[in-house]
């Protein structure tokens, strides 16, 4: 995961300056955003030279699917205190959660595991600050950096994430319809097209498990 974001990061540092943002900018926005998808569309939007609220709106809708994950992770993180929540949901992001959630699902047992979700948290934020940095410092003085398909990276990096999920028929069905879903939606304005497609996802794997259970009753009359 460090390794597939790190072109994203070096991709975003190139693009901001690119755009023209100043340094310090483009690396508060990492420091204090830390939402590599929300971090572009808001430099594309501030390049664009959008108002301040369509920003706002554009970047929470991208971001709301952090809601899904923190709901996943509830059932682990309800018993921290408040300040090991409120720090490790600014930490949250698409890598640390499919990590954190794949190992407390097989090990919800895991005595250390708000530490091993700090550390992999940690892990993620500092490499994605180190790659900004070096993304500002080639954007300065590589041209055309970010044309050189860099990006390819992350989208191995999204698929490893979800190939970790599909071992089970609901999550296959949720992955195949939120798939479908967000390329039909693709072209609605505001990124509506991935809430849409999380939430026809979460409906189609809710379904399919349902659908799983029932298959797997014991039949009341004995037949087969």
């Amino acid at each position: 995961m460090l390794v597939g974001a790190a072109p994203f990061g070096l991709i975003f540092g190139t693009l901001a300056i690119a755009t023209g943002l100043p340094v310090w900018l483009t690396l508060g926005l990492s420091a204090l955003v830390f939402a590599g998808s929300s971090q572009f569309v808001a430099v594309s939007l501030i390049g664009s030279g959008a108002a301040l609220p369509v920003i706002w709106l554009t970047t929470f809708v991208v971001n709301l699917r952090h809601a899904l994950y923190s709901a996943t992770l509830l059932p682990y993180a309800r018993t921290l205190p408040a300040r090991w929540r409120w720090a490790l949901a600014f930490w949250l992001t698409d890598e640390t959660f499919a990590v954190v959630e794949n190992q407390l699902r097989h090990h919800s047992s895991l005595q250390d595991s708000a530490h091993y979700w700090l550390g992999s948290s940690l892990a993620m934020y500092l490499n994605w600050q180190l790659w900004t940095i070096a993304g500002v410092l080639l954007g300065q003085s590589v041209p055309g950096l970010a044309t050189l398909g860099l990006d390819f990276a992350m989208v191995a990096t999204f698929a490893a994430i979800v190939a970790l999920q599909l071992r089970e028929r609901p999550v296959l069905f949720a992955a195949v319809v939120a798939g479908t879903v967000a390329l039909l939606a693709r072209t609605l304005p505001y990124k509506l097209g991935l809430m849409l497609a999380a939430v026809a996802g979460v409906g189609a794997g809710m379904l399919a498990e349902a659908w799983s259970r029932r298959a797997n009753l014991p039949n009341p009359d004995g037949a087969p």
